[in-house]
C-alpha cells in the first residue's frame, strides 16, 4: 500500500534528496495521517460517550490531537521546501525540527489535560458500560494505528526524515494507549474498581512520554548531533576509493535539515603527487559525493612524504604507541624534524570524548616515549583532535 501511494502522489520519488521532492513525501504523510486521525476521533468519541468510558474518550482525543500534528507537519514540510534566499543561504530544512517541537508542545498540553481529567475519574468513578461494538471498535484503531505506524516508518526511513520517525513512534505509543483503553473497557465487565481511570492515566503517561521522546530527539538536532555511522562510512569509503587518497580525518559534517548538509574533510596523499592532477580528483570526489548523496562536500588535502622511509617507520612505532595508551587513538599529519639536534616529531592524535586521561599526560607519554627510543633531547609537538563523527550509531 505505502509504494502504490507513493507511486501515485510523488512525483520523481526516488530523487529524495530534492526539496520538493521531500515535500511530496511530507504532504503525503500528513494527508493520510490528517484522515486516519480524524477518522478514527470520531469513532472512539462516539464509543466513549456510549460507554461513559474516560480511557477511550482519552484515547480519542489524543488521535485528535495527532491529526491537529499532522496539519503542523505539513505546514513545517512547506515551510522547510522554501528555497534558500540572502537571509538563509543554506535554506530552510530546520523548519523539520521546530515543526516537531510544535508537534511536542501539542502532545505536552493534551497529555496533561488527559492526566487531570483520569486522576478526577480515580476520585469521583463513573460506570461504564461495554459492548462488543466498542471493543471491535478499538481493535480495529491498534489495525490502523500499526499501519501508520509502518506507513511513516518506511518513508520517513526512505527520506531520513526525524518528523517522520517520531510520528511513527507516536503511532506505536498509540496502539499500546489503545489497549490500555481497550483493558480498561472489558475490565467493567468483572470489577466496579476504578480500572478505567487508571487505564486513563496510564494513556496520559505514554502520551507525555511520547512528547519528551520528540523534543529529546528534535533538540539533539537542534544543537548539533554526530552524523549517521552509515552516513560517515559511506563518504570514507568514496573518498578512499582512489588509491591515490592515503587516508582520511577531521571529517565533519553540518546539518542543516534534511536533504541540505554540508562536510568537510582532510585527505593525505603523497607530496609526489602531480598537484594538477590531484586537483582534479578531489574535484571529482566532492562531485560524487554531491550526486550520490546529495551532500556540499569540500576536501583539504595534506601531503604524506612517503618516499621518506625513516619517518614512516617513525610515524608507524608511535602509532602503535598511541593505540597501546588506549585502542581508539588515531595519529595524523605526521611530520618529523632531525636536523643535528635530537629529533622533534609532530603530529595530530585524535583523542576519544570520553577518554578519562588529560591531555597533558597524554603528552608527557608520548614525550618519554620519544626520549626512551630517539635520544635525549627528542620531543614531540601534538596537536588533540577529535572525531566529530564519534558516537553515531
Amino acid at each position: 500500500m505505502t509504494d502504490i501511494l507513493v507511486r501515485l502522489f510523488v512525483k520523481d520519488n526516488e530523487n529524495i534528496n530534492d526539496i520538493k521532492v521531500r515535500e511530496s513525501y511530507g504532504v503525503l504523510s500528513s494527508i493520510v495521517g490528517i484522515v486516519c486521525n480524524v477518522l478514527l476521533f470520531v469513532l472512539k468519541y462516539i464509543v466513549g460517550m456510549l460507554t461513559s468510558s474516560i480511557s477511550v474518550i482519552s484515547d480519542a482525543f489524543n488521535n485528535l490531537s495527532d491529526g491537529a500534528s499532522c496539519i503542523v507537519t505539513m505546514i513545517g514540510y512547506r515551510l522547510a521546501a522554501k528555497p534558500a534566499d540572502k537571509d538563509h543561504p543554506f535554506g530552510h530544512g530546520r523548519a523539520e525540527y521546530l515543526t516537531a517541537l510544535i508537534i511536542a508542545a501539542v502532545i505536552f498540553m493534551m497529555g496533561f489535560e488527559l492526566l487531570k481529567s483520569s486522576a478526577e475519574r480515580l476520585v469521583s468513578p463513573v460506570s461504564i458500560t461495554f459492548t462488543a461494538a466498542s471493543a471491535i471498535s478499538l481493535g480495529m484503531s491498534v489495525l490502523v494505528k500499526l499501519w501508520l505506524s509502518a506507513f511513516n516508518g518506511k518513508l520517513g526511513k526512505r527520506i531520513n526524515s526525524s518528523v517522520m520517525l517520531a510520528t511513527a513512534q507516536d503511532s506505536r505509543n498509540d496502539v499500546i494507549a489503545t489497549l490500555a483503553a481497550l483493558l480498561g473497557l472489558t475490565a467493567s465487565l468483572f470489577t466496579d474498581l476504578p480500572v478505567d481511570g487508571v487505564m486513563g492515566i496510564v494513556v496520559s503517561v505514554f502520551i507525555i512520554r511520547a512528547g519528551f521522546d520528540i523534543v529529546k530527539d528534535t533538540v539533539d538536532d537542534l544543537l548539533g548531533k554526530p552524523a549517521d555511522k552509515e552516513l560517515t562510512e559511506q563518504i570514507r569509503e568514496i573518498v578512499t576509493a582512489d588509491e591515490r587518497i592515503l587516508g582520511l580525518h577531521d571529517l565533519v559534517v553540518h546539518n542543516y535539515g534534511p536533504g541540505k548538509m554540508i562536510a568537510s574533510c582532510h585527505a593525505e596523499a603523497s607530496c609526489n603527487e602531480n598537484f594538477a592532477e590531484l586537483h582534479e580528483l578531489v574535484d571529482s570526489i566532492e562531485r560524487d559525493i554531491f550526486d550520490r548523496m546529495g551532500i556540499i562536500m569540500t576536501i583539504h588535502t595534506d601531503p604524506v612524504d612517503t618516499g621518506n622511509a625513516e619517518a614512516m617507520a617513525v610515524k608507524e612505532r608511535i602509532t602503535a604507541f598511541a593505540l597501546s595508551i588506549d585502542g581508539r587513538f588515531s595519529v595524523h599529519d605526521f611530520r618529523m624534524l632531525a636536523g643535528s639536534g635530537a629529533p622533534t616529531f609532530i603530529f595530530d592524535v585524535v583523542v576519544p570524548y570520553d577518554c578519562k586521561l588529560k591531555e597533558k599526560d597524554i603528552k608527557t607519554a608520548f614525550d618519554g616515549f620519544a626520549e626512551e627510543n630517539y635520544g635525549d633531547g627528542a620531543r614531540t609537538v601534538i596537536t588533540f583532535d577529535r572525531d566529530f563523527s564519534e558516537g553515531a550509531e
